[in-house]
């Protein structure tokens, strides 16, 4: 958010646009990493909850090898495409420089990204949220202090900021990293023991790899939403840049709801204490629909003022509130979609999840692209491709878990195999 806003207050209205151009590629390749960490937290909760001390320990210390292969991974691939991608979702000629400098310069903070967040999943599945916190917030304000510094002070506009955010990914990651190393508890990480266990790593890549490509199919899905966006003129595409922030924002708040649940799911279900689970689903659903609800009505009603953060041009204003009128009653719907994916994550299931993801969020918004927004060819038909896509997942997403739940309360087996 501060990129965008930065850029946005002193770059003048076409940096804006082209740092704007890149959020959706952006949170494709950071937000399969994220899943990369919560299939993690998953995996570490179950066995710390069943009491597993060999196996956590061997689940850490592969994860984290693990995760940084998928980060190096990441990185390169997003190299190699950053250009094609960005002609193919046709980006305004005078903002694609600007975005493809941007865009290859973020990308090389990926593997920091994926470490970070195989710290935070290792963290928050032992119920310690508060150093992750702590290393995200310090690593924040260096982000904000560089980003001003460099735009204002150096004039690197959109290279600037770029570089903040990847100096600041790398402090974040570092951080957590020391932090692991001195932890002695059966969850901290010992160089000697630095190795991947091959049954471990394929938990790993199983969970971890199907969560990461849950998260990164809307964001693939989305690039038919940015692809239709930058059909519009470069004002649109601005004030749909600036009304995006709130997306990260009111997502990641929910999204704590999210890993709150897998975790303690994780938890109950290695401990044996299947009844626990429903109530734990309850609880975090409860919790992430009522704040996207809140949340989303503070941004229908102070709307333009989180939109002047960004901009001062009035018609990107105007544009973004396009975007913010919609989504501000579409947030809570997405908690039926998400925390119920968590609640799946966290006993284990996986695969029907992810084929529900992609059939409902993925190959509807295709089709929605395609039909509704090619009739009528406005920006609210766009952005009301996503309550519908995420209604229609979160039925199949809450039949399956109910299904699932009741599987397990009849299975006498032990809750801890694996």
């Amino acid at each position: 958010m501060s990129d965008i806003a930065v850029v946005g207050q002193f770059a003048g209205s076409v940096a804006l646009g082209a740092v704007g151009s890149t959020t959706i590629l952006v949170g494709l390749y950071t937000m399969f990493l994220i899943g990369m960490g919560s299939g993690v937290n998953a995996l570490v909760a179950r066995f710390y909850g069943s009491r597993q001390p060999k196996d956590v320990s061997e689940t850490v210390h592969t994860s984290m090898l693990c995760c940084l292969l998928i980060g190096l991974v990441v990185m390169a691939v997003g190299l190699l495409s950053a250009q094609p991608i960005l002609d193919l979702l046709g980006t305004k000629p005078e903002l694609m420089p600007g975005a493809a400098r941007y865009l290859r310069i973020y990308l090389l903070g990926m593997p920091a990204i994926a470490i970070y967040n195989f710290g935070n999943g290792v963290f928050s599945a032992v119920g310690d949220t508060k150093k992750p916190l702590c290393f995200l917030s310090i690593a924040g304000a260096i982000n904000v202090a560089l980003n001003l510094f460099f735009v204002i002070v150096c004039h690197m506009d959109v290279v600037g900021v770029a570089t903040a955010s990847v100096i600041s990914q790398y402090v974040s990651a570092v951080m957590i990293l020391v932090s692991l190393f001195r932890c002695r508890d059966v969850y901290g990480l010992q160089i000697k023991k630095l190795r991947i266990h091959p049954a471990k790593a394929k938990l790993v890549f199983n969970l971890g790899l199907s969560t990461g490509l849950q998260t990164a199919i809307f964001q693939i899905a989305n690039l038919f939403i940015q692809a239709g966006v930058n059909t519009f003129d470069a004002t649109m595409v601005a004030g749909n840049s600036a009304a995006a922030n709130a997306d990260a924002l009111l997502y990641d708040v929910m999204g704590a709801f999210y890993v709150a649940c897998s975790s303690f799911i994780g938890q109950n279900y290695g401990a044996g204490q299947k009844h626990r689970i429903r109530n734990s689903y309850l609880v975090c659903l409860v919790y992430s629909f009522c704040t996207g609800a809140v949340l989303g009505l503070l941004l229908l009603l102070f709307g333009r003022e989180f939109l002047s953060v960004f901009t001062g041009d009035t018609l990107v204003i105007d544009a973004g509130m396009h975007r913010l009128t919609i989504m501000g009653f579409s947030y809570a719907v997405s908690a039926l979609m998400d925390c119920t994916i968590a609640a799946c994550r966290g006993i284990g299931k996986s695969l029907f999840p992810t084929i529900a993801v992609i059939m409902g969020s993925c190959v509807f918004r295709v089709l929605w692209f395609y039909t509704v927004f090619a009739y009528f060819q406005t920006i609210q038909s766009l952005y009301l491709l996503y309550i519908f896509s995420w209604t229609i997942t979160a039925l199949a997403e809450i039949l399956y878990f109910r299904s699932a739940y009741g599987k397990l309360l009849s299975n006498t087996t032990g809750a801890a195999t694996v």
